[in-house]
């Protein structure tokens, strides 16, 4: 007697699904409360050092993403992309980041290692040419600690001053996003994401002397709002085994209505009493920025992947809380920079269908250069845009299935090497600084294919 059987269960499509979620969840709360990844006086900036929101394919590529598609991958930065899953699949996607970095400001150095849950997320088919990802990334994170003592004070060598600066915090997105094959050669997607977070910045200023008073000041934030971005990608063939993906994303500026707060408090030295608390409140301080990238990707075959971003952050437009010129905490444009970025990388795969494992590795490289939106300040003696640049390479492992080596589970692996330059103007001395920081990085991604909605047989 012949017996068939249609699609599996319900039930269990359900519960991984619901397991997905679950992780998700997990790795938002440990993103909240574990160490942030970051340790630098350049999160002093802005939201703090924006994350590349790389996925592990694309990570040891130095995060190019605009033109890239593929059933194997998730690309959270061209939701265009999501429509590319292959039917039967469903992708959950993992990855963390190990640190050391190395800062000098001034006469100030320091060696920091830290560690970070980078991203979750998962992709599946949700109706014919239409796929949905959902998922966790860092936008940017907040990590300092340093000071600086015995700092004479003008006309009074008896007499010094210490400062120390301290900060943590960051912004996180729960992202869930759909993209859909409209033709063909065209697929469209967007991103609607939750964007929550805080910042906590700090500065005392104690002296020698008992009889001075110390000062402490303080900037919190505490953000809520959400995000929108559009994804487009064209695909045109130039010959059985070359096509161009020419791929395009834009990001929804808007106004986020939350207040931030600078308080000052006055310390007695000999008593340790309060003396005095003052504070101001700005209401609808921040502003998010219109974003636009463009990008184009090379495919050979299964061989060779090679693409090329550019992107533009309109921070230079956006409101944010300074101190201006006369001290006043006020919500002004041009407290930040636009940010740009341009990437290149690729990706060598000899033989993905190969009986040798090493052919069905994946090699990849990339470098890029960023102006970052970070200002450090307002004065026109320092206005050089802090820049970056930093070069990687990785490999995809895949976990040796013989039955299935295209659908088998991989290993992302990654490392990146990133020099730094920031301009500054030393609110201690008054003189112009310049804060360089050099740092490696090791990102470890895990991606597990599942076999989703798969029609059985039973003769």
């Amino acid at each position: 007697m012949n017996r068939k059987s249609t699609y599996c269960n319900i039930n269990i499509y359900t519960a991984k699904f619901f397991f997905a979620l679950c992780c998700i969840f997990i790795a938002s709360n440990y993103d909240v409360y574990a160490q942030n990844g970051i340790n630098t006086p350049y999160s002093r900036y802005g939201f703090g050092i924006q994350a590349d929101r790389a996925n592990g394919f694309n990570k040891g590529m130095a995060g190019v993403a605009q033109g890239f598609r593929g059933g194997q991958i998730i690309n959270a930065q061209n939701p265009a992309s999501y429509s590319a899953v292959d039917s039967l699949t469903a992708l959950f996607d993992f990855g963390l980041s190990l640190q050391n970095g190395n800062y000098k400001m001034g006469d100030l150095q320091q060696n920091a290692k830290n560690t970070s849950l980078d991203y979750a997320s998962f992709h599946f088919r949700a109706a014919r040419h239409v796929g949905v990802a959902l998922g966790i990334l860092p936008y940017t994170n907040i990590g300092y600690s340093f000071n600086t003592s015995n700092e004479q004070l003008p006309g009074d060598e008896d007499k010094t001053s210490s400062y120390a600066f301290s900060g943590d915090g960051g912004l996180h997105q729960v992202f869930i996003g759909a993209g859909w094959q409209i033709l063909k050669p065209i697929s469209i997607g967007f991103n609607a994401s939750y964007l929550y977070g805080n910042y906590s910045h700090t500065m005392t200023n104690s002296f020698s002397q008992a009889a001075i008073s110390s000062l402490v000041r303080g900037y919190n934030a505490n953000i809520s709002t959400y995000m929108i971005d559009f994804g487009l990608q064209y695909i045109q063939p130039i010959s059985k085994k070359d096509k161009v993906v020419l791929g395009v994303s834009y990001g929804l500026g808007h106004d986020v209505k939350n207040r931030a707060i600078r308080y000052t408090e006055v310390y007695n030295n000999s008593s340790a009493a309060v003396e005095s608390i003052t504070g101001d409140t700005l209401k609808n301080a921040f502003q998010l920025p219109e974003t636009f990238a463009v990008g184009v990707t090379y495919y050979h075959s299964t061989k060779w992947k090679v693409g090329a971003d550019l992107e533009l952050q309109k921070w230079s437009e956006c409101r944010f809380p300074i101190e201006n010129t006369v001290g006043d905490y006020v919500s002004a444009t041009g407290a930040l920079y636009d940010k740009k970025r341009v990437a290149v990388g690729g990706e060598y795969t000899p033989n993905v269908n190969s009986q040798k494992y090493f052919n069905r590795v994946s090699y990849k490289f990339g470098g890029y250069y960023s102006e970052s939106y970070a200002r450090p300040t307002l004065e026109s003696g320092v206005d050089t845009k802090p820049t970056e640049f930093g070069i990687s390479a990785g490999v995809t492992l895949p976990i040796s299935n013989r039955h299935t080596w295209y659908n088998a589970p991989k290993i992302n692996l990654s490392v990146q090497w990133v020099h730094t330059d920031i301009p500054y103007l030393s609110n201690i001395n008054n003189a112009r600084q310049t804060l360089k920081e050099d740092y490696l990085k090791l990102s470890i991604g895990l991606t597990i294919s599942e076999r989703w909605f798969y029609k059985w047989k039973v003769e």
